[in-house]
């Protein structure tokens, strides 16, 4: 006796079967309800990725280059950093207490962005985050790490400022958290973001239940936690140009990989900043190719380190 299949093509159906499954319901309805889901999903999907790459992009006024961002208007990242600031502070601890530290941090940050504008004037474009910009030194004394909001704010820990020996080092950190500010990253990973969560949310709406949502909103997570290596990458060449426009010796930012790469190796385990930021190793190459293409006749003597 053959079995009938589970899931018999049309030729294989009896011409009595009425559309019934061998197993019972109708196989036409449930195939058209996945099939109706599918439909909203992919529609879904479409508009999504869709409203990301057909959205116009925005012209980065620091850069000159169209980029996709959710926020065209800088004055709302700058807002959007300024609202998320006391949180951040809160979580580390509040403001640290080093006066000392936190001048330095004020004095070294501005230098960098006193001598980006100088050299955005010599190309007719300008900053729009220079009075926004913040520089907070945290009082958390465990957690080594550095990063930076939407709009401006920059924040240091106490428990990586302490490690450095040298101005430079601290030039090297904040011209790195500058740069992401300076190239949105953060505004462009809330636009891939958006495109994500429409992507998790088909996930959902083809699964069809809860668990299904639940996994496409832990995709969506997944996917749009950090900034990616490009960006940082991209933020390390900020670090060393705005270094050198300032009279730093960009080679401080080599010291500042071997400064993380050995609190990676430390019994409290890698550093937080290791967990938003690729691994000093990987970065130290690509920093010596771009002091190279910044100084393609050596780096000149009297720079400060």
């Amino acid at each position: 006796m053959r079995l009938p299949s589970p899931f018999p093509f049309p030729q294989q159906r009896s011409r009595n079967s009425g559309g019934r499954s061998p197993f019972g319901g109708s196989s036409d309805g449930r195939s058209n309800g996945l099939k109706a889901r599918l439909l909203i999903a992919l529609a879904i999907v479409g508009f999504a990725v869709l409203s990301y790459y057909l959205k116009p992009g925005d012209v980065n006024e620091v850069t000159g280059e169209v980029e996709r961002v959710a926020l065209i208007d800088p004055e709302e990242e700058i807002q959007l950093g300024l609202q998320a600031a006391p949180e951040m502070v809160d979580m580390h601890g509040g403001q640290s207490r080093d006066r000392g530290g936190q001048q330095a941090v004020n004095i070294v940050g501005n230098q960098l962005l006193d001598a980006l504008d100088r050299d955005l004037k010599q190309h007719d474009r300008h900053n729009p985050y220079r009075n926004a910009f913040r520089f907070t030194l945290l009082a958390d004394p465990q957690t080594v790490n550095a990063f930076a909001l939407p709009g401006g704010p920059v924040f240091i820990t106490q428990a990586l400022y302490d490690k450095f020996t040298t101005k430079g080092q601290l030039a090297g950190v904040l011209g790195h958290e500058i740069g992401h500010v300076l190239s949105r990253h953060a505004n462009k990973q809330m636009a891939r973001q958006g495109m994500f969560q429409g992507i998790a949310g088909a996930v959902g709406v083809l699964g069809g239940d809860v668990n299904s949502a639940q996994m496409g909103q832990m995709v969506s997570s997944v996917l749009s936690t950090s900034y990616g290596r490009d960006a940082e990458l991209e933020s390390d060449k900020w670090g060393v140009r705005l270094m050198a426009m300032a009279g730093y010796d960009p080679r401080a930012m080599i010291d500042v990989m071997q400064i993380l790469d050995e609190a990676s190796g430390g019994a409290g385990g890698p550093p937080e900043f290791l967990s938003t930021h690729p691994k000093p190793a990987n970065r130290v190459e690509y920093i010596k190719r771009v002091i190279a293409e910044e100084f393609p006749n050596g780096v000149p003597d009297g720079l400060e380190k």
